[in-house]
């Protein structure tokens, strides 16, 4: 069992670790990975969004896998996230959308420099 001043220096590291993530503007784009996602097509979502970062070679971009996300008739799901910045949904994403969804990424992050307050 940990101390108390044990607990709260993890919390304290912890706090800060989400506080760089946030303001890193690092994008997370994360593919629904549970049963009815993979049933519907997420896996290939999933390869095709890791080949278009790749390809793209967007630095500050990772694909990350999840599991359930609570809309299993909207499979596959991806949920775009970046520091200080609306999450964006994605329902229905077929792996041909990749390309799209990581170019209107792209064109957000862009078309937002500068406005930020």
């Amino acid at each position: 069992m940990k101390s108390l001043q044990e607990l709260a220096e993890i919390r304290n590291r912890m706090k800060n670790k989400v506080a760089l993530r946030e303001e890193s503007g690092e994008i997370r784009i994360v593919v629904g990975m549970a049963t009815c996602g993979i049933a519907a097509g997420a896996r290939p979502v999933l390869n095709a969004l890791v080949e278009e970062v790749e390809k793209q070679q967007a630095g500050n971009a990772t694909v990350y896998q999840t599991g359930c996300i609570g809309l299993c008739r909207y499979e596959p799901i991806v949920e775009v996230f970046e520091g200080g910045k609306e999450r964006i949904t994605y329902v229905r994403v077929t792996p041909d959308m990749a390309a799209r969804i990581e170019a209107a990424e792209a064109q957000r992050t862009a078309a937002q420099d500068g406005y930020d307050s």
